[in-house]
């Protein structure tokens, strides 16, 4: 499959990596970015030897955010009957795999909502994360307002969207928004070796823990634990759970199957 605007590779033969490449434009996501990444994405979901895949871009820019001109021409009715940045920008969240982004530079708009739809977040300790919108008359259109504020709490949002100011990395770790920091030069490491350390557990679990995790962020807490514990009850009908309790009673690696 050819690719105009990422870059597609396998690393270790488990994990797959996309690489968004727009370095003139600081990889603003335009439709066609956004349409050859959802298939990427949908490639290595449906790729049996990757367990996880990460997400990364340029030094200089994760995405800086979508392309103002192509948003600039549109018309409201333009917008609402094309249902603008829903089609593409969404298939990210119907991929099962564990989803890393490793954001170096900017994340800015929806660069910062394309890295939220990962599943977490590896900076550099370059990168600098904002919703800018309001400086441009609109509002994040791709769930910048309800990720963030999930992510950081109300007040730390609402300072970001509103003020449009940029958040370094020191700060989106403190509140939330960033798992790890590291250096420039090891962001791809760490966030490979986040990858491998995945794609060594079950995967089966790992796809229910993701479920589970993802189930706690978007509904209240009783039905959140009443779709843990009835994964957690299903988890004990695999041989993965047979594997891998053998193996630590018997203090052996577990050898898993993914079955």
């Amino acid at each position: 499959m050819s690719h105009q605007f990422i870059q597609v590779r396998t690393e270790a033969d488990k994990v797959g990596v996309i690489t968004l490449d727009r370095p003139k434009q600081l990889n603003a996501l335009n439709p066609e970015l956004m349409r050859e990444l959802g298939q990427a994405l949908k490639a290595f979901d449906a790729d049996d030897a990757i367990g996880c895949i990460i997400i990364t871009g340029g030094e200089k820019a994760f995405a800086a955010g979508a392309d103002i001109a192509d948003m600039a021409k549109l018309s409201f009715a333009d917008a609402y009957k094309q249902d603008y940045i829903t089609r593409d920008w969404e298939t990210i969240r119907a991929i099962r795999k564990p989803v890393i982004a490793a954001v170096s530079g900017f994340a800015l708009g929806g660069g910062c909502e394309l890295a939220m739809m990962c599943d977490f977040i590896i900076a550099a300790d370059n990168a600098r994360f904002g919703q800018p919108e309001t400086k441009l008359g609109i509002i994040p259109g791709a769930g910048g307002t309800q990720r963030l504020t999930r992510a950081v709490g109300k007040s730390k949002a609402m300072d970001l969207i509103l003020t449009g100011r940029m958040m370094k990395a020191d700060e989106a770790e403190r509140a939330g928004l960033v798992s790890r920091v590291v250096a420039p030069e090891k962001l791809m490491e760490e966030a490979l070796g986040a990858a491998l350390a995945i794609c060594g557990n079950g995967r089966i679990a790992i796809v229910a823990a993701k479920e589970s995790i993802n189930r706690a962020f978007e509904s209240p807490m009783a039905e959140g634990i009443w779709f843990e514990r009835r994964l957690f009850h299903a988890l004990f009908a695999t041989q993965d759970q047979k594997e891998g309790m053998d193996a630590f009673v018997n203090k052996r690696p577990a050898q898993f199957k993914n079955q």
